[in-house]
């Protein structure tokens, strides 16, 4: 079948797959799985190389296929594309399943578990305990009535959180700004302006249309002296896909959310657990809810202080009371007083080109690996750029870079798999990554110019990136980021976002992008000294987020349904200190817990940033660029995929489990005193 999404080749034929290929190629790829599936279980006696091996080559062709289907629909969403994506998630929720379902497979796999394990070395031992948990988790011993059920679960949650996602899309590209009156779009950068006016151009009207892309909320919010404006994006931004707003009712994603929360919480029945909260824990570092509880309230203890400090300074600063569109503001002025810092300022020192040398630098230093980009790769769009990495002169691996924001294309950042590592009887294949910003595209004469906190995101998203392109493990199951349990796959991204508050590396990631001119050392001094800004109030923010996930999940009441909105108020007057309005409707746009893979697990952030700031301090006490240090991260951490338990590789690597101290240091946040 000549089919672009079967096609067998290094990289995928972005430029010839259409929509209508998608469902016939994933149709008849599922079709020969399955059957390929019913051979390997008939092997006598089943062994590791005649059952476990065929599988993890047959989950790789799978993945391999969808991905950029799945990938596609992220950054290049159409109508036509959307009804083919959605056709096939039933067949692939069904698929997957039936395969986790598989009694054949899994009496298959106990029996080699039985038999081989303790001939096997640690890695082949990892990928049979991960499948079993798997196996489990799916319910293959329930009753056939239960499997059923759970078989139908999660067909629907599948389709659910697509719906959750294509509103809070279609929301974010239908609505608009039309602005006449030059005094609006005052304090906003010179390229947010120059693309509204372009827009308003284009629909041949006067003034300036602004969007509600990612990039052109933040300067609005950020710097637009216009209260009046920002009042308007702000509540555009927080009813997405809501009840309330300029859209209200439109894509309204609270009946979605709690089909959702119902469902999941029926998985978790389904199974035998309390709640989807402690089905979620199953696989992850911390293993009930009372310790991420804990962790969260620790932190809570430690920050809060600080952070209602920090808001009395900034309404003190303002000279009156703050609304929730009036912080940002205000909080980028104070800095700016404090500091002589402005992220708008910074950006002619930041272009995209010399920020992307200093990164590939700082990897080829730590790492002892080289990138180069290279030409004639097939790509979906002409912004799209790719590159390949190799060590010692072998080929490692390759990454595309989707920088730019764009209508249909979902807003954020992101890392995820193209093709993942395989190193198998059955075939061979080096990993390659997509990572995907939404950056302010650049101008006629002059590159892309980023602010310090989009640098700090590239850099994030990069380590995740280097995760799973420096995997040493053979086995698709565990290699890269797969397996790796939720609560550390943050670790090697945050780790990366330290090297960005370097003074070394700021050296060599900044440049005047018309001079050449680095960052002055002034400046950079005073860039450094904002890490600890406000610190208190971004991770109270980042705490009523994760508290308001997790005991989501954990509280959930069949008879009182999700209480979304009254959970939400109830988190924010525990840890919160910026006012929201009534009418705030967050949690219908929060794609991380509702369409991504932080259910239950939003947790994860704060945890593996305990986690990176402690690894990190190892390199602080033996030099940053330290290649002992890093060959040790690398060998315990960074290449082990999910073949490692998570804390186990951290103590390889520190020699401890971790501790929270590094992390409030970074901050300036003083440890919490200990609870009597």
């Amino acid at each position: 079948m000549d089919n672009p999404l079967l096609a067998q080749e290094p990289l995928p034929p972005f430029g010839r797959i259409e929509a209508a290929a998608v469902e016939p190629g994933i149709s008849a790829l599922l079709a020969q799985a399955r059957g390929q599936i019913d051979q390997i279980a008939s092997h006598e006696p089943p062994t590791f190389a005649t059952v476990v091996e065929p599988l993890e080559a047959l989950h790789h062709r799978v993945a391999r296929a969808w991905s950029p289907v799945s990938h596609l629909n992220a950054v290049l969403n159409s109508e036509a594309l959307r009804a083919a994506y959605n056709t096939c998630l039933p067949l692939l929720s069904a698929y997957q399943t039936d395969l986790a379902q598989n009694e054949r497979l899994y009496k298959a796999y106990s029996t080699i578990a039985s038999h081989e394990g303790k001939t096997l070395d640690p890695v082949r031992r990892r990928v049979l305990e991960h499948a079993l948990q798997d196996f489990a988790l799916a319910g293959v011993a329930l009753p056939s009535d239960a499997k059923q059920r759970f078989k139908a679960l999660m067909l629907e949650l599948t389709q659910l959180q697509s719906k959750f996602e294509e509103n809070v899309l279609d929301a974010t590209a239908a609505w608009s700004h039309h602005v006449t009156d030059p005094a609006q779009v005052r304090g906003l950068n010179e390229v947010v302006i120059e693309q509204a006016r372009q827009r308003a151009h284009e629909q041949r009207t006067e003034g300036w249309i602004l969007t509600l892309d990612q990039p052109t909320y933040v300067a609005v919010v950020t710097d637009a002296q216009s209260a009046q404006l920002r009042r308007v994006f702000y509540e555009a931004w927080s009813t997405r896909a809501s009840d309330r707003g300029p859209q209200v009712g439109r894509w309204d994603n609270a009946p979605v959310i709690e089909q959702i929360l119902a469902r999941r919480h029926e998985v978790a029945r389904v199974l035998g657990f309390g709640s989807f909260a402690e089905y979620a824990l199953e696989k992850r570092m911390v293993r009930s809810p009372g310790e991420v509880l804990a962790f969260l309230g620790e932190l809570a203890r430690a920050s809060r202080s600080a952070a209602l400090r920090e808001f009395a300074q900034l309404r003190d600063f303002a000279g009156h009371e703050l609304e929730a569109w009036d912080v940002a503001y205000y909080s980028e002025r104070l800095q700016q007083q404090q500091h002589a810092v402005s992220q708008e300022a910074l950006r002619p020192y930041f272009p995209l080109p010399r920020v992307l040398t200093g990164l590939f630098e700082v990897a080829e230093r730590l790492f002892g690996v080289r990138i180069r980009e290279r030409s004639g790769a097939p790509v979906w769009h002409p912004d799209v750029r790719y590159f390949e990495i190799d060590s010692d002169g072998r080929p490692v691996g390759s990454f595309y870079l989707d920088p730019y924001a764009r209508p249909h294309k979902r807003s954020g950042a992101w890392m995820d798999e193209c093709i993942g590592r395989m190193h198998l009887a059955g075939g061979n294949a080096l990993p390659v990554a997509h990572l995907v910003l939404n950056l302010l595209p650049p101008g006629t004469d002059r590159p892309a110019l980023l602010t310090h906190d989009d640098v700090l995101t590239l850099f994030h998203e990069f380590g995740h990136g280097l995760h799973h392109l420096l995997t040493r493990v053979d086995f698709p199951s565990l290699a890269g980021i797969n397996g790796v349990a939720w609560d550390a796959v943050e670790l090697p991204s945050q780790f990366m976002e330290n090297y960005a508050w370097n003074p070394q590396v700021l050296q060599r990631i900044s440049g005047h992008y018309r001079s050449g001119a680095p960052l002055p050392a002034d400046v950079q001094e005073r860039v450094l000294a904002t890490r600890s800004f406000q610190a208190g109030l971004h991770m109270a923010r980042q705490l009523e987020f994760a508290l308001f996930d997790f005991r989501l999940h954990a509280e959930y009441d069949p008879e009182r349904g999700g209480r979304v909105l009254e959970l939400l108020r109830d988190v924010h007057r525990q840890v919160a200190v910026v006012p929201m309005p009534e009418w705030n409707r967050f949690p219908m746009s929060f794609g991380h817990i509702f369409a991504g893979g932080y259910s239950a697990g939003y947790y994860s952030y704060k945890w593996a940033e305990v986690l990176a700031a402690d690894v990190f301090a190892a390199f602080e006490e033996h030099g940053i660029f330290d290649r002992a240090t890093a060959r040790r991260y690398v060998d315990t951490i960074l290449s082990q995929g999910g073949s490692r338990d998570p804390l186990e590789a951290f103590i390889a690597f520190r020699g401890r489990p971790p501790r929270i101290e590094a992390l409030l240091k970074q901050h300036g946040i003083a440890a919490p005193e200990p609870v009597t």
